[in-house]
């Protein structure tokens, strides 16, 4: 899966809303807060991390890339 990037950055819970793989930016935090996103295949933690272009966030098997 692709996402195109329309500004700078976007923080990583609402990119996971956005992308519809959760039902609410609560659940999208549970998710990061859990362990259960990988950021450049690092587990990332921080809910508001700045997700910029060229990075991937992996979340069970999807895959974004981000561009």
């Amino acid at each position: 899966m692709t996402y195109t990037l329309e500004n700078e950055t976007i923080e990583l819970y609402k990119l996971i809303k956005l992308l519809d793989l959760v039902d609410t930016g609560g659940q999208a935090k549970i998710l990061i807060e859990n362990g259960h996103v990988y950021r450049n295949g690092e587990v990332e933690t921080r809910k508001r991390a700045k997700i910029t272009k060229g990075e991937t966030i992996t979340i069970g098997d999807v895959t974004i890339r981000v561009v």
